[in-house]
Protein backbone atom coordinates (compact mmCIF):
# COMPACT_ATOMS: atom_id res chain seq x y z
CA UNK A 1 0.00 0.00 0.00
CA UNK A 2 1.18 3.46 -0.58
CA UNK A 3 2.73 5.41 2.27
CA UNK A 4 0.10 7.73 3.83
CA UNK A 5 2.74 9.61 5.14
CA UNK A 6 1.72 13.48 3.44
CA UNK A 7 4.08 14.91 1.05
CA UNK A 8 5.77 18.49 2.21
CA UNK A 9 3.50 21.04 1.76
CA UNK A 10 0.42 18.85 1.38
CA UNK A 11 -2.02 18.13 3.92
CA UNK A 12 -2.91 14.50 5.18
CA UNK A 13 -6.29 14.71 3.31
CA UNK A 14 -4.72 15.93 0.19
CA UNK A 15 -2.52 12.87 0.29
CA UNK A 16 -4.93 10.28 0.53
CA UNK A 17 -7.03 11.87 -2.62
CA UNK A 18 -4.44 11.66 -4.43
CA UNK A 19 -4.08 7.81 -3.38
CA UNK A 20 -7.67 7.90 -4.26
CA UNK A 21 -6.68 8.77 -7.71
CA UNK A 22 -4.13 6.74 -8.60
CA UNK A 23 -6.58 3.62 -7.21
CA UNK A 24 -9.08 4.88 -9.75
CA UNK A 25 -6.69 5.25 -12.68
CA UNK A 26 -4.93 2.14 -11.77
CA UNK A 27 -7.52 -0.28 -12.05
CA UNK A 28 -9.32 1.91 -15.45
CA UNK A 29 -12.51 2.55 -13.31
CA UNK A 30 -15.25 3.89 -15.58
CA UNK A 31 -17.63 6.82 -15.14
CA UNK A 32 -20.82 5.46 -13.04
CA UNK A 33 -18.46 2.44 -11.36
CA UNK A 34 -18.83 2.05 -8.07
CA UNK A 35 -15.87 3.26 -5.75
CA UNK A 36 -17.04 1.00 -3.13
CA UNK A 37 -18.49 2.20 0.54
CA UNK A 38 -17.19 4.57 2.97
CA UNK A 39 -16.56 1.85 5.67
CA UNK A 40 -13.69 -0.19 2.90
CA UNK A 41 -12.45 2.85 2.11
CA UNK A 42 -11.20 3.39 5.60
CA UNK A 43 -10.74 -0.23 6.47
CA UNK A 44 -8.26 0.42 3.60
CA UNK A 45 -6.32 3.33 3.99
CA UNK A 46 -6.70 3.23 7.98
CA UNK A 47 -7.50 7.05 8.31
CA UNK A 48 -9.87 8.72 10.67
CA UNK A 49 -13.24 9.31 9.12
CA UNK A 50 -12.99 13.16 9.02
CA UNK A 51 -9.72 12.66 6.75
CA UNK A 52 -11.41 10.39 4.15
CA UNK A 53 -14.48 12.64 3.83
CA UNK A 54 -12.29 15.63 3.42
CA UNK A 55 -10.10 13.43 0.60
CA UNK A 56 -13.81 12.41 -0.84
CA UNK A 57 -14.74 16.37 -1.17
CA UNK A 58 -11.49 16.77 -3.13
CA UNK A 59 -12.16 14.78 -5.45
CA UNK A 60 -15.85 15.59 -6.05
CA UNK A 61 -14.93 18.87 -6.07
CA UNK A 62 -12.43 17.81 -8.82
CA UNK A 63 -15.13 15.88 -10.82
CA UNK A 64 -13.77 12.81 -10.17
CA UNK A 65 -16.03 11.53 -8.05
CA UNK A 66 -19.85 12.09 -7.23
CA UNK A 67 -21.04 11.35 -3.64
CA UNK A 68 -24.76 9.63 -3.51
CA UNK A 69 -26.59 10.03 -0.49
CA UNK A 70 -29.42 7.33 0.36
CA UNK A 71 -29.21 3.36 0.50
CA UNK A 72 -28.97 3.13 -3.38
CA UNK A 73 -26.45 5.87 -3.11
CA UNK A 74 -22.28 5.62 -2.66
CA UNK A 75 -19.66 6.68 -4.33
CA UNK A 76 -19.63 6.55 -7.51
CA UNK A 77 -16.80 7.13 -10.45
CA UNK A 78 -17.18 10.26 -12.50
CA UNK A 79 -15.55 12.57 -15.25
CA UNK A 80 -14.47 15.88 -14.89
CA UNK A 81 -15.95 18.28 -16.77
CA UNK A 82 -14.09 21.42 -19.11
CA UNK A 83 -16.57 23.40 -16.43
CA UNK A 84 -14.72 22.39 -13.10
CA UNK A 85 -11.45 22.94 -14.87
CA UNK A 86 -12.96 26.55 -16.56
CA UNK A 87 -13.95 27.25 -13.07
CA UNK A 88 -10.24 26.46 -11.52
CA UNK A 89 -8.70 28.39 -14.25
CA UNK A 90 -10.94 31.23 -14.10
CA UNK A 91 -10.65 31.51 -10.00
CA UNK A 92 -6.51 31.86 -10.63
CA UNK A 93 -7.07 34.34 -13.38
CA UNK A 94 -9.37 36.49 -11.11
CA UNK A 95 -6.76 36.24 -7.77
CA UNK A 96 -4.01 36.97 -9.78
CA UNK A 97 -5.93 40.03 -11.76
CA UNK A 98 -5.09 38.61 -14.95
CA UNK A 99 -7.20 40.81 -17.52
CA UNK A 100 -9.76 39.44 -20.15
CA UNK A 101 -7.22 40.41 -22.90
CA UNK A 102 -4.91 38.36 -21.82
CA UNK A 103 -7.18 35.09 -22.36
CA UNK A 104 -8.10 36.41 -25.45
CA UNK A 105 -3.82 36.82 -26.33
CA UNK A 106 -4.12 32.46 -25.26
CA UNK A 107 -6.16 31.44 -27.62
CA UNK A 108 -5.08 33.20 -30.49
CA UNK A 109 -1.63 31.34 -29.53
CA UNK A 110 -3.23 28.33 -29.17
CA UNK A 111 -5.97 27.97 -31.62
CA UNK A 112 -4.02 28.50 -34.97
CA UNK A 113 -1.78 25.66 -34.25
CA UNK A 114 -4.75 23.41 -33.92
CA UNK A 115 -6.40 24.31 -37.31
CA UNK A 116 -2.36 24.07 -38.56
CA UNK A 117 -2.76 20.61 -37.01
CA UNK A 118 -6.31 19.65 -38.08
CA UNK A 119 -5.39 20.56 -41.83
CA UNK A 120 -2.61 17.23 -41.44
CA UNK A 121 -4.43 14.98 -38.65
CA UNK A 122 -7.97 15.57 -39.21
CA UNK A 123 -10.50 12.80 -40.98
CA UNK A 124 -13.26 13.39 -43.95
CA UNK A 125 -15.23 13.09 -41.04
CA UNK A 126 -14.13 15.96 -39.17
CA UNK A 127 -14.26 18.38 -41.90
CA UNK A 128 -17.84 16.84 -42.53
CA UNK A 129 -18.88 17.77 -39.18
CA UNK A 130 -17.35 21.57 -39.38
CA UNK A 131 -19.39 21.61 -42.54
CA UNK A 132 -22.45 21.10 -40.63
CA UNK A 133 -21.58 24.20 -37.89
CA UNK A 134 -20.96 26.01 -41.23
CA UNK A 135 -24.72 25.51 -42.42
CA UNK A 136 -25.79 25.94 -38.82
CA UNK A 137 -24.74 29.52 -38.66
CA UNK A 138 -25.67 30.27 -42.20
CA UNK A 139 -29.61 28.96 -40.66
CA UNK A 140 -29.20 30.99 -37.79
CA UNK A 141 -30.19 34.56 -39.07
CA UNK A 142 -30.27 36.42 -35.53
CA UNK A 143 -30.40 34.03 -33.19
CA UNK A 144 -27.28 34.23 -31.40
CA UNK A 145 -28.05 30.97 -29.12
CA UNK A 146 -27.22 29.70 -31.90
CA UNK A 147 -24.76 31.57 -33.21
CA UNK A 148 -22.75 30.82 -30.17
CA UNK A 149 -23.24 27.10 -30.16
CA UNK A 150 -22.49 26.46 -33.86
CA UNK A 151 -19.44 29.09 -33.81
CA UNK A 152 -18.26 27.27 -30.73
CA UNK A 153 -18.40 23.29 -32.22
CA UNK A 154 -16.75 24.59 -35.39
CA UNK A 155 -13.66 25.28 -33.09
CA UNK A 156 -13.78 22.64 -30.74
CA UNK A 157 -13.99 20.25 -33.95
CA UNK A 158 -10.45 21.70 -35.26
CA UNK A 159 -9.85 21.15 -31.68
CA UNK A 160 -9.98 17.53 -31.44
CA UNK A 161 -8.99 17.08 -35.19
CA UNK A 162 -5.72 18.18 -34.40
CA UNK A 163 -5.15 14.83 -32.58
CA UNK A 164 -3.24 16.48 -30.03
CA UNK A 165 -5.16 16.08 -26.51
CA UNK A 166 -3.78 18.08 -24.44
CA UNK A 167 -4.17 20.97 -26.70
CA UNK A 168 -7.74 20.38 -26.77
CA UNK A 169 -8.22 20.36 -23.08
CA UNK A 170 -6.29 24.12 -23.49
CA UNK A 171 -8.53 24.86 -25.92
CA UNK A 172 -12.34 23.88 -24.66
CA UNK A 173 -11.09 25.54 -21.47
CA UNK A 174 -10.11 28.61 -22.97
CA UNK A 175 -13.29 28.87 -25.32
CA UNK A 176 -15.44 28.74 -22.12
CA UNK A 177 -13.63 32.32 -20.68
CA UNK A 178 -12.47 33.84 -24.26
CA UNK A 179 -16.36 34.55 -25.51
CA UNK A 180 -18.25 37.48 -25.10
CA UNK A 181 -20.88 35.34 -24.36
CA UNK A 182 -21.29 35.64 -20.78
CA UNK A 183 -20.64 39.36 -20.98
CA UNK A 184 -23.81 39.61 -23.23
CA UNK A 185 -21.99 40.29 -26.43
CA UNK A 186 -24.03 39.87 -29.49
CA UNK A 187 -23.41 39.32 -33.30
CA UNK A 188 -25.27 41.28 -35.97
CA UNK A 189 -26.23 39.10 -38.99
CA UNK A 190 -23.76 40.93 -40.93
CA UNK A 191 -21.34 39.11 -38.36
CA UNK A 192 -22.32 36.12 -38.53
CA UNK A 193 -21.74 36.63 -42.62
CA UNK A 194 -18.27 37.05 -41.91
CA UNK A 195 -17.66 33.99 -39.71
CA UNK A 196 -19.14 32.04 -41.96
CA UNK A 197 -16.97 33.24 -44.33
CA UNK A 198 -13.73 32.52 -42.03
CA UNK A 199 -14.41 29.57 -41.33
CA UNK A 200 -15.62 27.94 -44.79
CA UNK A 201 -12.13 29.27 -45.59
CA UNK A 202 -10.37 27.73 -43.25
CA UNK A 203 -12.53 24.25 -44.05
CA UNK A 204 -11.12 24.27 -47.26
CA UNK A 205 -7.46 24.76 -46.23
CA UNK A 206 -8.02 21.72 -44.01
CA UNK A 207 -10.04 19.59 -46.83
CA UNK A 208 -7.29 20.62 -49.18
CA UNK A 209 -4.39 19.08 -46.10
CA UNK A 210 -2.40 23.42 -45.98
CA UNK A 211 -1.64 23.43 -42.99
CA UNK A 212 0.48 27.05 -42.85
CA UNK A 213 -2.73 27.83 -45.14
CA UNK A 214 -5.66 27.16 -42.28
CA UNK A 215 -2.48 28.76 -39.73
CA UNK A 216 -2.95 31.78 -41.36
CA UNK A 217 -6.38 32.07 -41.84
CA UNK A 218 -7.23 30.79 -38.17
CA UNK A 219 -5.04 33.91 -37.21
CA UNK A 220 -6.47 36.10 -39.24
CA UNK A 221 -10.14 35.13 -38.21
CA UNK A 222 -8.98 35.27 -34.03
CA UNK A 223 -7.63 38.75 -35.01
CA UNK A 224 -10.50 40.32 -36.54
CA UNK A 225 -12.63 38.79 -33.64
CA UNK A 226 -10.12 40.51 -31.25
CA UNK A 227 -10.95 43.80 -33.03
CA UNK A 228 -14.75 42.99 -32.78
CA UNK A 229 -14.53 42.69 -29.32
CA UNK A 230 -11.89 45.57 -28.63
CA UNK A 231 -14.49 47.86 -30.37
CA UNK A 232 -17.75 46.76 -28.54
CA UNK A 233 -16.18 46.14 -24.99
CA UNK A 234 -14.09 49.27 -24.97
CA UNK A 235 -11.86 49.23 -22.21
CA UNK A 236 -13.57 46.93 -20.34
CA UNK A 237 -11.31 43.97 -21.99
CA UNK A 238 -8.95 44.90 -19.21
CA UNK A 239 -10.55 44.12 -16.23
CA UNK A 240 -11.65 40.46 -15.05
CA UNK A 241 -15.03 38.98 -16.91
CA UNK A 242 -17.67 36.98 -14.80
CA UNK A 243 -19.06 34.06 -17.00
CA UNK A 244 -21.99 32.18 -17.63
CA UNK A 245 -21.73 28.32 -18.20
CA UNK A 246 -24.07 26.17 -19.77
CA UNK A 247 -25.31 24.83 -16.83
CA UNK A 248 -26.03 28.44 -15.58
CA UNK A 249 -23.09 28.57 -13.20
CA UNK A 250 -21.60 31.99 -12.73
CA UNK A 251 -17.29 31.98 -12.52
CA UNK A 252 -15.22 35.07 -12.40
Amino acid sequence: MDSLEPQYGVSKAEHVARLLLNRIISANMKPGSSFGTEAELLGKFQVSRPTLRESLRILESQGVLTLRPGPRGGIMVSKPSINVIAHTLSVYLRLNDVPFIEILRARMAIEPVLARDAAVFGGEDDFDKMEETIKGLERAGDDNEVVYRENRAFHSVIARAASNPVLEVYWETISVLATGEGAGFKYTKRNVIHIVKSHRAILNACRERNPTLAYDLTVDHLGELDDLLKRRFKGRLGEPTEITLKNGRRIV
